[in-house]
C-alpha cells in the first residue's frame, strides 16, 4: 500500500526529500464503503490524500438536503481541505468514501511550511485546486444547462469512470439524494434509459451498456 503512495507521489514529480517527509509526517487512514470522512463543521487538520477507492465530495444545506460535487480518485487531494485550513473555517462540505478507500492524511501544520520549500508541492497545490474547479464548473453546468434524464445520464458516466467499471452499484435512493431529487423521479428516468438500450436495471445495481 505505502509503495502505491510512493509511486504516486513520485508520478506527481515530489522530489525525494518531500516523499520522505509526506511519508513520515502523514497517516495511513481506511474508510469502509459509505464511510465518512468529512462533515459539515469539522476542523480541517488534515488533507487527505487517496491512494486506492473513490472519494464522493458532496454539500449538504441546513435542512439535510445533498448535491453531489464531483469525485476524488487514487493520486487526488482535497484542495477545499487546504482551504478551510489556510483560512482558518471549520469543513463546508462532506466527504464519504464510495467504496473500500484508503487514504495517507497529511497535517495540515506542514503544507504551508512545504509550499515554500518545494515547487513540485506548490504546484500540486495549484493544480489541484485548478482540477476541483474545473469539476465544479461542469457541476454547475449540468445544474443550469441539462435536463434531469441528462444530469443522471452524465452521473452514472462518471461513476462509471471514477470506479472503473459499468456496474454501479447504487439504490435509486442514493443516486436521486446526490442529484438533489425525488427517488421517483430517478426511477422513471432510469426505466426510460433502459428502454433506450442505454442501461440494464437490476435490485440495488445499475450496469451502463
Amino acid at each position: 500500500m505505502l509503495n502505491s503512495l510512493e509511486g504516486n507521489l513520485s508520478q506527481l514529480g515530489f522530489e525525494t526529500e518531500l516523499i520522505e517527509e509526506v511519508m513520515r509526517f502523514g497517516k495511513l487512514k481506511s474508510l469502509s464503503a459509505e464511510e465518512p470522512l468529512i462533515h459539515p463543521g469539522m476542523p480541517a487538520n488534515a488533507m487527505p490524500m487517496v491512494i486506492t477507492g473513490t472519494l464522493r465530495i458532496m454539500r449538504e444545506d441546513e435542512e439535510g438536503n445533498e448535491v453531489f460535487l464531483y469525485y476524488l480518485e487514487g493520486g487526488d487531494a482535497c484542495a477545499m481541505s487546504i482551504s478551510c485550513c489556510m483560512n482558518n473555517l471549520n469543513s463546508q462540505f462532506k466527504a464519504i468514501s464510495e467504496s473500500e478507500t484508503t487514504l495517507w492524511m497529511v497535517p495540515m501544520s506542514m503544507i504551508d511550511g512545504w509550499m515554500a520549500k518545494y515547487s513540485s508541492f506548490r504546484k500540486f497545490v495549484i493544480d489541484s485546486y485548478q482540477d476541483r474547479f474545473d469539476e465544479l464548473m461542469h457541476t454547475i453546468d449540468s445544474i443550469a444547462f441539462m435536463n434531469m434524464d441528462e444530469r443522471l445520464m452524465k452521473y452514472l458516466l462518471d461513476k462509471k469512470q471514477s470506479q472503473g467499471s459499468f456496474v454501479i452499484e447504487k439504490t435509486h435512493e442514493q443516486i436521486a439524494q446526490e442529484l438533489n431529487t425525488s427517488r421517483v423521479v430517478i426511477s422513471r428516468l432510469l426505466k426510460k434509459l433502459e428502454r433506450e438500450d442505454k442501461v440494464e436495471l437490476y435490485r440495488n445495481r445499475i450496469e451502463i451498456l
